[in-house]
């Protein structure tokens, strides 16, 4: 019993020398946190020992990521380019010079992503990691984009420099001339703001290059569309994605951004829409409303009607129906935000089914845009 306690007192007394002596070391400040000096080989080992064990056991029960929407990969690579290629690199850019000075060095992420399962990606772009420089998603409860994120993550390893660039801008250039963009606009030229921040995801011609990845933004009204990039800016809209680049835009790089996409044409709708009984039961819901429920009609505020619109509301005609749809569940959850306008949304959509949201996005994507555009006031 007493040699039993003797060693339990030996062990605490050495637990206390042991403790007080790291925090006499780290009080000295001799050991080095300099990035240039490395880690010892043991101190590396641990670190990414540790990460990989966090990760496994913290992604264990997790669920399946669902990456069946086939505009996922798009909506990835834009993002990708901004926020994620100046320390991972990219087909077209396989070591980053800064990002080769960093402790821990950021992998270059076509070499690893065979490593990781897509329910550990998953975790890793939406809670960041610890001490290595890599952020938490932005946007807290967007799921919905770091499924995307996932999804181009997946396919990156496939993409040669030609194909990620393609990807990645599309039919994005830099030739702003309007001889460039026929039928597109009058002006003389293409404002810097859209060619290097806007074109690459919602296109020059504003229509969001043709997949529900990105929103058409042509023909929106000026207000909403500088409405809707301020919210951004000032974190009342919540995404990953647009945030950081509403937030590096100026108040007047944001007005020409909005002017710039106001002035197009809307152009035909972008999508077939779906089935037509799916397509007339959305428009009797943005008729009348479903007054069981307390959902008002759709149309008073969004159109199709035959007097003017409050100009802070946007034009659904023509827009995709999975991005709609996305909105409306968005709003549903209470997770979307917006200007102070969104707030009659955030009302309205718990009082809708996933079936009824579903409809009426089908009916918005199948009206022609350009139509409705023209009840619209500025």
């Amino acid at each position: 019993m007493k040699r039993a306690l003797r060693w339990t007192l030996r062990g605490a007394a050495l637990a206390v020398v042991l403790a007080l002596g790291g925090f006499l070391l780290a009080l000295s400040g001799i050991v080095p946190i300099g990035a240039s000096g490395g880690h010892w080989a043991i101190t590396e080992w641990m670190l990414q020992f540790g990460k990989r064990r966090s990760i496994a056991t913290h992604t264990l029960f997790a669920a399946p990521v669902e990456l069946g929407e086939p505009w996922l990969v798009l909506k990835g690579a834009g993002h990708y380019e901004t926020g994620c290629r100046p320390c991972h690199g990219s087909p077209d850019l396989p070591s980053p010079r800064i990002a080769r000075a960093m402790l821990p060095r950021p992998p270059y992420l076509p070499d690893v992503i065979a490593e990781r399962e897509p329910e550990e990606l998953f975790y890793v772009v939406k809670h960041g990691l610890k001490f290595t420089g890599m952020p938490a998603w932005p946007a807290a409860h967007r799921d919905d984009e770091v499924r995307a994120m996932v999804a181009f993550l997946l396919a990156m390893p496939e993409l040669d420099a030609a194909e990620y660039l393609e990807l990645v801008h599309g039919e994005a250039t830099h030739d702003t001339t309007a001889a460039a963009l026929p039928d597109l606009v009058e002006s003389a030229q293409v404002p810097d703001v859209v060619a290097h921040n806007c074109a690459r995801c919602h296109g020059n011609d504003g229509r969001g290059r043709g997949l529900a990845a990105f929103p058409t933004l042509a023909g929106q009204s000026r207000e909403y569309l500088e409405r809707a990039l301020d919210a951004y800016a000032e974190g009342d809209r919540h995404s990953g994605i647009m945030q950081p680049v509403a937030a590096d835009l100026t108040q007047a790089d944001r007005h020409a951004a909005a002017a710039y996409y106001a002035a197009l044409a809307p152009g035909a709708p972008v999508e077939h829409a779906g089935p037509e009984e799916r397509i007339a039961r959305g428009a009797e819901i943005a008729r009348r409303g479903i007054a069981e429920r307390g959902a008002p009609s759709c149309r008073d505020c969004h159109g199709p009607a035959e007097w003017a619109r409050n100009p802070a509301y946007p034009r659904l005609a023509g827009q995709f129906a999975d991005y709609l749809a996305l909105q409306l569940e968005l709003f549903r959850s209470g997770h979307r935000g917006g200007s102070r306008y969104s707030e009659l949304m955030h009302h309205v959509a718990p009082r809708l089914t996933p079936e009824d949201i579903r409809d009426v996005a089908l009916y918005y994507a199948s009206r022609d845009p350009s139509s409705d555009a023209a009840h619209a006031s500025e």
